[in-house]
């Protein structure tokens, strides 16, 4: 038999954990996608990857996911990427983040209640800002172009190289992108 005092421990402990998380959410950053490239603050602050990190520390639930998912690629050849099209650098992406979304929502749906489901749940939120965001960036003379090719790491059931994966994306290939669009700010 717990004693009250320890019982109350440990609901306080569960209900801080429980405020930053909603404290997060409602600090979200409504980003239009002009801010998305003309402001790296407004980026910066729709990047949610650090928080959910120190969150994961406190939740063990999600030291194991219940599938795998694909990481995203993150390297960059320079050259390579420079002679894509800002329009073939953009469906990459929203290609790689669109399979992500997909692979955590499948984890979500298997996992328990608890701590490492509203992870999930926020990471999927979080991607799908992005998804959302880079959908609609103004590329001049859009056009249809080729799909862009599928380029996925290995599969993993590791959230913490999940989370690194995804915040590798961000600030490598995203902000790729956005170096050659704010050239118009």
């Amino acid at each position: 038999l717990l004693s009250f005092s320890h019982w109350i421990g440990c609901l306080i402990g569960v209900l801080v954990v429980v405020f930053s998380m909603v404290a997060s959410e409602l600090s979200h950053v409504h980003t239009r996608p002009i801010d998305f490239v003309c402001d790296s603050e407004a980026r910066r602050m729709m990047n949610k990857v650090k928080d959910l990190q120190v969150e994961m520390v406190v939740c063990s639930a999600v030291d194991a996911l219940p599938s795998y998912i694909k990481l995203p690629c993150i390297r960059i050849h320079k050259a390579t990427w420079e002679r894509k099209s800002v329009h073939e650098q953009r469906a990459e992406i929203l290609l790689s983040l669109g399979t992500l979304a997909q692979d955590v929502r499948s984890a979500r749906t298997l996992s328990q209640p608890g701590c490492g489901l509203t992870l999930l749940e926020r990471l999927e939120h979080s991607i799908n800002n992005y998804l959302h965001v880079v959908r609609l960036l103004h590329i001049e003379g859009e056009q249809v172009g080729p799909q862009a090719e599928l380029c996925l790491g290995q599969p993993s059931k590791d959230f913490g190289l999940v989370l690194k994966h995804f915040g590798l994306l961000l600030t490598g290939k995203l902000e790729w992108l956005i170096a050659e669009m704010a050239k118009r700010c």
